[in-house]
């Protein structure tokens, strides 16, 4: 586990436990992008006593903290990710559901910048880019 999650858990008042740990580490080194249902399952490898709910808790947990992002595309499951802070985007493949980050096309983040904010104050700004991928188009 990296220096940076134990130091971004103290930060948000975190304990490092085994539950919070098995998620974690799914999320690092299983691929980004994955559903709770496939967190829940891969971190039960690493700690077969995780419940379904312990999951979902630390997830949201992770999330509240901005180490974990939950990505909604529509119509289809949230996914998470570490790739936290930066407000990038996402390809995702309408077959197979493939999602590819990609970086905000405009340059820095100039997506949080509306034409009119009608008086929000904005923070993120999600886009989704939506087609096939290439092991889909040869299909």
């Amino acid at each position: 586990m990296h220096e940076d999650v134990k130091h971004l858990l103290q930060s948000a008042k975190l304990r490092l436990t085994a539950p919070r740990k098995a998620v974690l580490e799914v999320v690092e080194h299983e691929g980004r992008h994955q559903s709770a249902d496939f967190i829940v399952s891969a971190a039960r490898t690493r700690l077969s006593s995780l419940s379904r709910q312990a999951v979902y808790d630390n997830l949201n947990a992770l999330v509240a903290a901005g180490i974990l992002r939950r990505i909604e595309p529509a119509g289809r499951p949230a996914l998470y990710e570490t790739r936290v802070g930066d407000n990038h985007h996402h390809l995702i493949c309408r077959r197979c559901n493939a999602t590819v980050d990609i970086d905000c096309a405009a340059g820095v983040a100039p997506c949080l910048t509306p034409s009119d904010d009608h008086g929000f104050m904005i923070d993120e700004a999600e886009v989704v880019y939506w087609g096939f991928c290439p092991n889909c188009q040869n299909q």
